[in-house]
């Protein structure tokens, strides 16, 4: 963890997770060779590994995290009925007491509200601006016909660069978008918080207003990817001015206050293992994502949760934003990258908030990205430790849906995630003696090639072999 001073004990301290283990999963020690196994039968995927092969899972955050007591308690009482159930207007109150947003529809994942609405708000031909994309936000809507649009500023696409705020929306570039296709043509803009694909980044509460002062003079609402909002907010504590004794909860809030509606995946930043929704504000949008959800998710008062699941959600969602846990969290990834730049191991700087990124370029100077270097680093990690990332480069940007070549973005990255509550300071140990092992041996990787690729988000399913 990260060293603190306190008022009392002017001089650093150790400081300690603010939670005791009380049930323990044993993990599976494997040796080289079954490691070499495996990830060849993975066809060199991290994501087609068997977690029975893996010893330290960082592949992601998402639904990996492990649920307090009080959640566990929650699920004993849930209410399973058909319609009505408790449980979801304890989740509803949640919502609206955290976030402020006055409508919510339970989904049962992120990419659920993704998807309904996507197929509400866009027409073919529109254009949906974004701090960045993300891979499933970005499929749905060209799925519903629409264009994404990459609104960030440019330091996000630079590793090396330190800008506090890298989630930032370049307004120039947003209005120079509403200037070439007009206010109609963009149903929404799409911001997320703690920017996942630039590395864990936030974007500040100045540019946030900003960019709300320009799009509510156009009329163009602004959807939240809340996912790692509280995240977000530990960042505007750390780095923006006047926000140094605001809360956590009071900065979320806030952040959401600034925003029209939001989808999001409850297994992040509240901690369980599957569920999400979609919040808004707008009663008549509100009243077509009720009956959409029918169609896709489950009725309007669970949409695809049971009513365990949301109980454990609207626990969790007070929990994301508790000022200890939420440095904890933090504090454990921040250890990590800490201990990786002081060996030298190429990262994104500023370090992010859900986990370390791994800069492939610069990590494997003498690979192009045409044999894919940030899935052949995963795939070196994991068979250095059994210690599995995950790819986020040319594989997860995949091709150009006009000339069908690929994507080759400037962040060709490993992103080494931390799932909140569940390894220790011992783990994140053995994870960056394991990155040193293998950045000393870097002269001699060889780059991958893919042998399969499905027709979307194939960084899930692709399969790869070495080049000889």
């Amino acid at each position: 963890m990260r060293i603190t001073t306190t008022p009392s004990h002017p001089h650093p301290r150790a400081w300690a997770e603010p939670y005791k283990i009380k049930m323990v999963e044993l993990l599976t020690m494997s040796t080289r060779e079954d490691r070499e196994i495996a990830i060849h039968k993975a066809g060199y995927n991290t994501f087609l590994l068997k977690s029975r092969d893996v010893f330290i899972d960082l592949l992601t955050d998402s639904g990996t995290s492990a649920m307090s007591d009080r959640q566990w308690a929650g699920m004993m009482r849930g209410d399973e009925s058909y319609a009505g159930s408790d449980n979801f207007y304890h989740l509803e109150k949640a919502v609206q007491d955290f976030y402020g947003y006055k409508y919510i529809v339970p989904t049962h994942q992120g990419r659920g509200a993704e998807h309904i609405l996507s197929r509400i708000m866009i027409k073919p031909g529109d254009i949906i601006p974004g701090n960045m994309y993300f891979t499933t936000t970005k499929l749905h809507q060209e799925l519903a016909g629409g264009q994404f649009a990459d609104i960030i500023i440019d330091e996000a696409h630079d590793p090396e660069n330190e800008h506090p705020f890298k989630g930032n929306v370049d307004l120039n570039k947003m209005d120079a978008l509403i200037k070439k296709y007009g206010a109609r043509k963009i149903p929404y803009v799409c911001i997320a918080t703690a920017v996942n694909m630039a590395g864990g980044q936030p974007i500040s509460l100045q540019n946030l207003r900003e960019l709300r002062d320009l799009t509510q003079k156009h009329g163009i609402p602004i959807i939240h990817d809340m996912t790692r909002v509280a995240e977000n907010a530990y960042f505007i504590r750390e780095r923006e001015k006047g926000y140094q004794n605001v809360s956590t909860a009071a900065i979320v809030k806030e952040i959401c206050s600034l925003t029209d509606g939001a989808t999001m995946s409850a297994k992040k930043d509240p901690m369980v293992n599957i569920g999400g929704f979609l919040a808004l504000n707008d009663e008549d949008i509100f009243d077509q994502a009720r009956n959409m959800v029918v169609i896709y998710e489950g009725l309007h008062t669970y949409g695809g949760m049971a009513g365990r699941d949301m109980e454990a959600l609207a626990i969790g969602i007070a929990e994301s934003v508790d000022e200890d846990h939420i440095h904890a969290r933090v504090g454990q990834v921040q250890y990590l990258g800490d201990h990786l730049l002081a060996k030298g191991i190429p990262i994104v700087r500023p370090i992010g908030g859900h986990g370390v990124f791994l800069d492939a370029k610069r990590f494997l100077p003498h690979l192009t990205q045409k044999v894919f270097p940030s899935q052949t680093l995963a795939a070196e990690i994991y068979l250095d430790s059994g210690v599995r990332t995950m790819e986020r480069g040319a594989v997860s940007a995949g091709r150009n849906p006009e000339t069908g070549q690929n994507n080759y973005p400037e962040l060709e990255l490993v992103r080494v995630t931390i799932p909140r509550r569940v390894y220790t300071q011992a783990h994140m140990d053995v994870v960056a003696e394991s990155i040193e092992e293998v950045y000393s041996k870097r002269d001699k990787i060889r780059g991958l090639q893919m042998t399969y690729e499905p027709k979307h988000l194939r960084f899930f399913q692709a399969r790869f072999q070495r080049i000889p």
